[in-house]
């Protein structure tokens, strides 16, 4: 069952031509439409789902569902889906693809929407050789997520009786399309308000209450105790970092070097894929914070305050080499040329959701190279043949 190559390399230059930044997905999911329709999947099959009415940040379109009927000899076969996100990151802005040999490459000084373009380019192409070879199929659901690189929430916010109880699923996102992602992290994300007070730096310093001095203490206890960066504590391992530190909605922490800074908001993470561990992680944190606010006190003896929330941004999972989505994968890689590496990932994908949601969800990758980076690029053999897995994937008996 070969693929169409050119036209799925077309399709894929289409995509990353298109802004669509993390929360603004409204004008990729248009021409992701246009092109399924142009593939020959009928109007009625295609539809937006509500999911960005549930999300806590502005989301101008929900997640773009297709429902694709069983066909010959295997439309009676339980459901499967194929997923990936239209999202990028913000630095994807301006980006200006090129072909350059068996590479896609960027002509702007951004970075390119490799992540996830191709992905999308990889469904689309699956659906248009679904119908154009008349393959034999289960039913099939097509899911693009919004807002993954903001906090994987539209496959979090997804209504799993919208999507025909897939048995399984198969997720695009990351580089080689023999890798067989079936775990990924879990991960707290959390800020910190930390409350001081005003004063005149050079004439009553004494007075105020410096929450500068604040992070810094709560940041030097906590990487004197271990827990920053690479975390390894007894059998356990896991990550953290320390985000943007601000005054709050973009604004600088500090007035003026004359002014004893009295408010910093900090945002961070921590990650692991023992589900206890990343929240020991994130407690670690919570708890040298507190302590260097009762530390820092004014000639009054009053100490600054520190306001901390953590909520849970995706849990880990590690589904078992022996499930049938997994042995699916394995078998479709092999059969396409490749070879399984099956692996875990130290990142969050869609699949911590999906699995969550009670769906088996391995990730695969689709060219994606150097993410994120104004140095990305697309790797055209990998994705070729993440082309080719799919259509695998959906056709196998």
């Amino acid at each position: 069952m070969p693929v169409d190559t050119k036209a799925a390399t077309d399709r894929l230059l289409r995509f990353l031509a298109v802004e669509g930044v993390t929360g603004q997905e409204a004008a990729i999911g248009r021409e992701l439409t246009a092109a399924l329709k142009e593939s020959g999947v009928p109007a009625k099959a295609i539809r937006l789902d509500d999911a960005n009415t549930r999300i806590p940040v502005p989301t101008e379109t929900g997640n773009l569902i297709v429902d694709l009927p069983g066909r010959g000899a295997l439309h009676n076969q339980p459901s499967i889906m194929f997923m990936t996100h239209m999202d990028t990151v913000p630095l994807c802005a301006g980006a200006k693809p090129k072909k350059s040999g068996r590479k896609i490459v960027n002509d702007a000084k951004t970075a390119l929407g490799g992540d996830n373009r191709c992905g999308c380019g990889v469904l689309v192409t699956l659906a248009a050789e679904l119908e154009k070879q008349q393959l034999d199929h289960p039913p099939i659901t097509l899911l693009f997520c919004v807002r993954e690189e903001s906090g994987l929430y539209g496959a979090r916010h997804v209504k799993l009786d919208e999507f025909g109880s897939p048995v399984m699923a198969f997720n695009y996102d990351g580089g080689s399309a023999s890798n067989v992602v079936i775990g990924a992290v879990g991960a707290d994300r959390w800020t910190v308000e930390i409350f001081g007070r005003a004063s005149h730096a050079g004439v009553a310093p004494e007075r105020g209450i410096s929450s500068t001095m604040i992070l810094a203490l709560a940041l030097a206890d906590v990487k004197a105790g271990g827990w920053f960066g690479k975390v390894v504590k007894r059998k356990q391992q896991g990550t953290s970092n320390v985000g943007p530190v601000t005054g709050g909605e973009g604004r600088p922490a500090g007035d003026a070097t004359n002014v004893v800074t009295d408010y910093v908001h900090v945002r961070g993470e921590s990650r692991s894929h023992d589900g206890k561990f990343f929240k020991e992680i994130t407690k670690a944190y919570k708890a040298a914070f507190e302590k260097a606010a009762k530390k820092v006190t004014n000639a009054q003896g009053k100490s600054g305050k520190v306001k901390f929330k953590a909520e849970t941004d995706y849990f880990p999972f590690r589904m078992k080499d022996n499930l049938p989505v997994v042995r699916r994968a394995v078998e479709a890689v092999s059969a396409v040329g490749g070879t399984p590496n099956v692996r875990t990932a130290n990142g969050g994908l869609d699949a911590n959701w999906m699995v969550r949601h009670g769906v088996p969800t391995v990730t695969f990758g689709a060219g994606q190279n150097e993410v994120h980076t104004i140095d990305e690029w697309i790797n055209l053999d990998e994705y070729d043949r993440a082309c080719a897995l799919a259509v695998q994937l959906a056709t196998m008996r």
